[in-house]
């Protein structure tokens, strides 16, 4: 695989910059098979990330813009966060992450300073070099960094029904197996960690409903970065009396 550059497009106003109805078809597919994403608030500047589990629906009765749903705890700091500022980012891509080692730390690993033979070098099996490229390169070469704003759908309301509804079912695995190394009981027991993970359906079900507050954020603009540096920004412009109500698609499938 080539090296990653070490000089990368200059970024810090638009770069690129498009305006478009719609996002990009890039940013839909990365939104259509990611797992989870990277939720950014902040208050008093300071930043707090949190990993989230979401909905992305393109079109909803509440929303002429696309929009992405997660839910969090109401004591959450994330809340607290949004209460004081509801302007968000989230970081969105749809590749698993592989660190193999590098050259440097085989030959630290294999140097303990006594004079003794280095450890033999590490090589992976034909079959571990095709997964990790195949990994590294054909599943994705970008990433997607989303800005909007936030708002919590009122509680008890018909949009917060509509919203958690939608979450629910785009987040119910039930033939998977465990969340974050645990088992399913001990990723409830323990809440995941990730939004409206597995420890947040049985507030949802039942008794406790309210301990559950939807975040609903509407995308304002999209920053889109491969690996080799090059960056593009898209600014997202609506086009009033496109969106039927109730036309609105969960990850892009019903």
């Amino acid at each position: 695989m080539d090296q990653i550059p070490l000089s990368h497009e200059p970024s810090a106003g638009d770069t690129n910059k498009q305006l478009t109805d719609a996002l990009p078809q890039e940013v839909v597919q990365c939104l259509e098979n990611a797992r989870f994403l990277h939720l950014a608030t902040c208050t008093d500047n300071i930043p707090h990330v949190s990993l989230m589990n979401y909905t992305y629906l393109p079109s909803s009765p509440y929303s002429t813009t696309p929009v992405i749903v997660m839910t969090t705890n109401p004591s959450s700091k994330k809340m607290t966060n949004l209460a004081a500022n509801p302007n968000v980012s989230l970081l969105v891509h749809d590749w698993v992450s592989h660190r193999p080692p590098t050259t440097q730390h085989r030959r630290l690993s294999g140097d303990s300073g006594s004079g003794a033979s280095p450890a033999p070098e590490h090589r992976p099996s034909s079959l571990a070099s095709l997964l990790l490229n195949l990994n590294n390169s054909a599943v994705s070469s970008i990433s997607a960094t989303i800005n909007g704003a936030a708002h919590l759908s009122p509680a008890g309301s018909a949009e917060e029904s509509f919203y958690r509804d939608r979450h629910l079912e785009n987040n119910t695995f039930d033939a998977e197996g465990p969340v974050f190394g645990a088992s399913p009981a001990a990723a409830a027991a323990a809440g995941a960690g990730a939004g409206a993970g597995a420890g947040d359906w049985a507030r949802f079900g039942g008794a406790g409903e309210g301990e559950v507050r939807v975040i609903v954020v509407g995308i304002r603009d999209v920053r889109i970065s491969d690996w080799k540096g090059a960056v593009r920004d898209w600014v997202l412009v609506p086009v009033e009396g496109e969106v039927e109500a109730g036309s609105g698609l969960v990850n892009g499938v019903r």
